[in-house]
């Protein structure tokens, strides 16, 4: 399947319901009055997480999401029927942002509905205008408009842990190996073209989830490569792994890659590398120098960080490193429960007002 994490789309509620003028009008019954029934009210716009999906693709080729208008009231005081609301299925982490301000205006991380926007209220029919004064009023109210507007939504995936490097750092090859995901892995750089998702299971802990980018080159907040549109699949981790090349076959000295991807990152966004983060030393089958090796942990130690020697091709290192992620993630998620909960503000736009 196509991955599609960024698509446009034309979103609307539903009109409400025009109210009915009518009057009872039967043998018999003398002065029988006005008896028009209301509107009904339009379908609502609400998005669903669904932890099926894993991209946009289907919205792509569905721009127009438009839920169904109330029907109108009718004589002998009949309500119309409310509108049907429309309930969009998208990907877990995926962002609902206005289209001309950029402005975000949802979430969904949960499987759970998100109200996005109100349905138009039905018009009152002439039988709730029915006063002492007026018995026979003429008149009834048209439904209220529904609210319309261009949405962009974008997926961020939902993962624990990010995996950060060059083209051909051995990110894909590591997924593998402790997950059951299966990226294409090959020699060339750019290899994996869209993020993969692998879920790690640890005899010891809690199964976590694991992401591969594309990789990030020099540049790539200003387009270069594959650029940084990809990034934002990993600002929802709760740990970053940066992989360096250690095999000397690199085009970038490993310390010249890691100051360069820490940039990549901030130049995407400042939170990224305040993100808790561990530092891999890739391809260790292939490396001869341990000096040198040696020489490059600690310089790397001595920036707080906490490196990791390993092999995805041999498996050496690897029992170490996923303990390590598995015991990190948990601690992550026990600091980020005993935060405060931070203010909900209301997503739910109206598009009426009530009428006195």
């Amino acid at each position: 399947m196509k991955f599609v994490d960024s698509v446009k789309i034309h979103v609307r509620s539903g009109k409400g319901g025009p109210g009915c003028t009518a009057f009872r009008r039967e043998k018999y019954v003398p002065l029988g009055g006005p008896n028009g029934g209301d509107g009904g009210k339009g379908g609502d716009v609400c998005f669903i997480g669904d932890p099926d999906k894993t991209t946009l693709l289907d919205l792509s080729f569905q721009q127009h999401q438009h839920a169904e208008s109330g029907f109108a009231g009718g004589g002998q005081d009949r309500h119309g029927r409310a509108g049907r609301d429309l309930h969009i299925p998208v990907p877990l982490g995926t962002v609902v942002l206005n289209e001309d301000s950029r402005e975000v205006m949802l979430e969904v991380v949960a499987e759970n509905p998100y109200h996005f926007l109100n349905g138009g209220r039905g018009g009152r029919g002439n039988a709730r205008f029915k006063t002492a004064t007026n018995r026979a009023p003429d008149y009834h109210q048209s439904g209220a408009e529904g609210l319309e507007l261009w949405v962009r939504l974008e997926l961020k995936l939902m993962a624990d842990i990010g995996l950060v490097g060059f083209p051909n750092a051995g990110k894909s090859t590591l997924i593998s190996r402790v997950s059951h995901a299966r990226p294409k892995i090959a020699d060339y750089p750019f290899t994996t073209l869209v993020p993969n998702l692998g879920v790690v299971k640890h005899p010891d802990h809690d199964p976590f989830v694991i992401a591969d980018i594309p990789g990030i080159i020099k540049g790539a907040h200003a387009g270069r490569g594959l650029g940084d549109r990809f990034l934002r699949h990993i600002e929802r981790t709760a740990l970053l792994v940066l992989l360096l090349d250690i095999s000397g076959f690199s085009e970038h000295e490993p310390w010249e890659e890691y100051q360069t991807l820490l940039h990549e990152l901030a130049e995407f966004s400042p939170q990224l590398p305040e993100k808790p983060r561990r530092i891999t030393l890739t391809k260790l089958d292939a490396a001869v120098e341990d000096e040198d090796l040696d020489a490059l942990q600690n310089r790397l130690e001595a920036q707080g960080e906490q490196v990791f020697r390993i092999s995805a091709v041999s498996g050496r290192g690897l029992p170490e490193l996923t303990r390590e992620l598995a015991q990190a993630v948990k601690a992550e998620h026990i600091r980020r429960q005993q935060e405060p909960p931070e203010a909900e503000s209301s997503t739910t736009t109206s598009v009426w007002e009530d009428w006195e």
